[in-house]
């Protein structure tokens, strides 16, 4: 499969800078127009993209209106981060096409790509072929997914599970701990996972603060999410600022790895 223009922009910038932010917006949590502020805030700061999406309420015209407005007020990527099936729409630049390998349910490991995979080809979607694993706590992701949870001392089968994902196919390997977690996966298990794939490596969840931005970074991940941290604030001058301060602990983290 070809890849497509967003993913060659993230290897071609991960060239430049060994670490990458991305913004998490789920379109439940604020409104349309709330969302395009925050895109445009997270844009000037330095986030590299925004993934939309999240939770089980990200569909339809909520999902249609947060990602034009998203669009109209930043011209950084919109990456699709399904919830569920409906999660989709022709407004966003990609998806992450994922798989949650971990899962204890068939359906969350090929069935719901089944489901989706020719609305994704009629909207002209660039897809990302994206290994999903939960680790431990892993909230109400590892909940409705059903996934039997890595635990967070067992680096090696974070590992074995992305490196396995690599082999069949994936481009990109996500270490989940869950939205709202209260840390990020440990930084151990970064390391060792990375090291074990030659695709990019994102940490998901609990990335709170810019200690915890620098630790994912300077261990290993390519990009992180973080999108809880910004979620609660709505003004725009203390948004800016967290933003700006996620944005340096990345930086210095991947300066860190050189």
């Amino acid at each position: 499969m070809k890849e497509g223009k967003v993913y060659r922009d993230i290897i071609r910038d991960l060239r430049q800078d060994a670490g990458q932010l991305f913004l998490v917006i789920d379109p439940p949590n604020q409104t349309p127009g709330q969302a395009g502020k925050m895109a445009a805030v997270a844009e000037k700061a330095g986030a590299r993209a925004v993934a939309v999406g999240g939770s089980l309420g990200a569909q339809g015209k909520l999902l249609d209106d947060t990602l034009l407005q998203i669009k109209d007020k930043a011209s950084i990527p919109t990456i699709l981060f399904p919830g569920n099936v409906a999660t989709l729409s022709p407004f966003a630049d990609a998806t992450y096409f994922m798989s949650m390998l971990n899962s204890n349910d068939p359906y969350y490991i090929s069935g719901a790509q089944t489901v989706a995979a020719f609305p994704v080809k009629k909207m002209g979607l660039e897809v990302i072929p994206t290994s999903y694993i939960i680790v431990e706590p892993g909230r109400a992701v590892g909940f409705m997914g059903r996934a039997q949870l890595i635990p967070r001392n067992l680096d090696y089968l974070a590992a074995a599970n992305a490196l396995a994902g690599q082999y069949l196919g994936s481009k990109l390997a996500i270490l989940e701990s869950g939205g709202g977690a209260p840390q990020p996966v440990p930084k151990k298990m970064i390391g060792y996972a990375k090291k074990s794939i030659d695709i990019p490596l994102l940490v998901a969840g609990g990335v709170r603060k810019p200690d915890y931005a620098y630790d994912c970074i300077s261990s290993g991940a390519d990009i992180v999410h973080v999108g809880a941290a910004m979620e609660k604030t709505r003004n725009g001058k203390e948004m800016e600022s967290k933003m700006k301060k996620m944005v340096a602990a990345v930086r210095k983290g991947a300066k860190a790895k050189k």
